[in-house]
């Protein structure tokens, strides 16, 4: 995997203490169309306490991405992922199938 996250947030939550994890893994038609979506959701992540999120590229399919996030609240964020606006932002963003989520911590 190839690591490209950036995180607006990043700054705060290397002042937080320990907290949970959340991984994710999905596939998306096209990385340079699904980027934008993405980040433009920032704020949706933040306010359920999703954070310093990390994406990583397969480097042998550049459509195959896991997401490493810090998690503040796991009822937050449980709830986050099973949102309509959640769905609906990685439909528009072009995510194919159900993504894989695992809260940790």
């Amino acid at each position: 995997m190839i690591g490209d996250w950036r995180s607006p947030s990043l700054e705060n939550n290397m002042r937080e203490g320990p907290m949970a994890s959340m991984i994710i893994h999905h596939r998306v038609r096209d990385y340079a169309a699904w980027r934008p979506g993405y980040d433009a959701h920032e704020s949706s992540r933040t306010a359920a306490g999703v954070t310093n999120c990390r994406v990583y590229r397969n480097t042998e399919d550049a459509n195959d991405l896991v997401i490493v996030a810090n998690v503040s609240d796991l009822a937050k964020a449980r709830a986050w992922t099973a949102s309509d606006d959640l769905k609906t932002a990685m439909q528009k963003a072009g995510v194919e199938g159900a993504p894989t989520i695992h809260l940790i911590g």
